[in-house]
C-alpha cells in the first residue's frame, strides 16, 4: 500500500488498462495535456493514436467511442464536465445504452463515459452540475461515483472491462484527495456500497464528495446520535439491501447527494425505501440536494449548492 492523490489513483488505472488491452484508447477534449491531471503524461508513454486530442465536440467525441465500441474497442471518452453530457446526449444516453438492449445483449458495447463533476468552485452553472440523474433514467448505462483514490482506482478499472457503457463521474473536489491504493492489480465490483461508518440510530447515504460532509457529521454526533454512513460507490447498479439492512438497526434514513432535489437520485432512493422498506422507518426520510433552481457563480452558490449546516439540521430533524 502507498498514499496517491485521486486523480493519480484515476491515471494509473488507464495506465495499467492502456498496457493490458491494446483495444483501450482515450478521446477527449485536452487529454494529450490532461486537464484535471487524469491523462498527463499518458500520450508520451502510449502515443498520440492511443490517447487523442479531439475538437471541442463532445457529439463527435461520444459518437467516436461508441462506433468504435461496437468494432470491439474499449474506449475512455474524456468528456472533461459532466454539464457537457447534455450535448451529446443523444450518442451517451440514447444509442451507447439502448442499442445493446435491443439486440437482446448479442451487441457488446464496452465504452466509458468519464467526465468531471460537483461545484464549490464557483465556475457557475454549465460547470458545476452532477447530472447523475441522465444514467439513472436512460435504461442500460450504469454509473459510478467514487468517493476515494482506492475505489476511483478499482471502479475505473471495473467499468473499463465492462462490456457495457458506463458513465463514470470524478468529483472536482476529490481530486487533490490522498489516500491507500494497491501497487497490485485489484478491481472494485459494480452494485457493492461500502460502510464508512457504523451506527445504530440513523442511516446516513451520501454519494461522492458529500461523503466527507456525511462522516463529519456522524464524527460530530459521535455520543449524541450513532450515525451508519453508506456510500453507494455505483448508482447504478445500486445497492439497495446494504440500505436496507442499515434501516433494520436505525429505522431512519438521510440523503445526501449534490444532483438537483427534483427527480434526482435522492428522491428515487426515497422512493424505493418507500416500496421496499416502508415498515421500517420510524421517520420521514430526509434529503440534502442541490435546490431546484440554476446554479449560480460566485458566492452566490452556496445559497443553492449543498451545505454542511443542511446535514446537520436534516439528522437533528430525522431524530425528532
Amino acid at each position: 500500500m502507498r498514499e496517491i492523490m485521486y486523480l493519480e489513483a484515476i491515471k494509473e488505472a488507464l495506465a495499467e488498462e492502456l498496457e493490458r488491452d491494446e483495444k483501450v484508447f482515450i478521446i477527449g477534449e485536452g487529454v494529450q495535456t490532461g486537464a484535471f491531471g487524469t491523462t498527463s503524461g499518458l500520450v508520451q508513454r502510449f502515443g498520440p493514436e492511443r490517447i487523442m486530442d479531439a475538437p471541442l465536440s463532445e457529439t463527435a467525441i461520444a459518437g467516436v467511442a461508441v462506433g468504435a465500441s461496437l468494432m470491439g474497442y474499449r474506449p475512455v471518452a474524456d468528456m472533461m464536465f459532466a454539464d457537457f453530457l447534455y450535448c451529446c446526449a443523444d450518442e451517451v444516453f440514447l444509442k451507447a445504452p439502448q442499442w445493446r438492449l435491443i439486440q437482446g445483449g448479442s451487441q457488446s458495447l464496452p465504452c466509458v463515459f468519464m467526465a468531471s463533476i460537483g461545484g464549490y468552485r464557483k465556475l457557475g452553472n454549465e460547470h458545476s452540475q452532477c447530472p447523475t440523474y441522465l444514467a439513472l433514467h436512460n435504461p442500460g448505462i450504469k454509473c459510478v461515483c467514487p468517493s476515494n483514490p482506492y475505489d476511483a482506482k478499482g471502479l475505473l478499472k471495473t467499468a473499463i472491462r465492462d462490456n457495457n457503457p458506463v458513465l463514470f463521474l470524478h468529483h472536482k473536489g476529490l481530486l487533490g484527495m490522498k489516500g491507500e491504493v494497491p501497487t497490485e492489480d485489484y478491481t472494485v465490483p459494480f452494485g457493492q456500497a461500502a460502510i464508512l461508518r457504523e451506527g445504530t440510530d440513523v442511516t446516513i447515504v451520501a454519494t461522492s464528495f458529500m461523503t466527507f460532509w456525511a462522516t463529519a457529521a456522524a464524527d460530530l454526533f459521535a455520543g449524541q446520535i450513532s450515525c451508519e454512513v453508506i456510500d453507494p460507490r455505483t448508482l447504478e447498479p445500486f445497492d439497495l439491501d446494504t440500505v436496507l439492512k442499515s434501516l433494520e438497526k436505525t429505522n431512519r434514513l438521510v440523503i445526501i447527494d449534490e444532483d438537483t432535489e427534483r427527480c434526482g437520485f435522492a428522491a428515487e432512493l426515497g422512493m424505493q425505501i418507500m416500496e421496499h422498506g416502508f415498515d421500517l422507518l420510524d421517520a420521514p426520510v430526509q434529503r440534502v440536494c442541490a435546490k431546484n433552481y440554476p446554479i449560480p457563480g460566485g458566492v452566490m452558490e452556496k445559497y443553492v449548492l449543498p451545505q454542511p449546516e443542511w446535514v446537520l439540521a436534516a439528522i437533528e430533524k430525522v431524530m425528532q
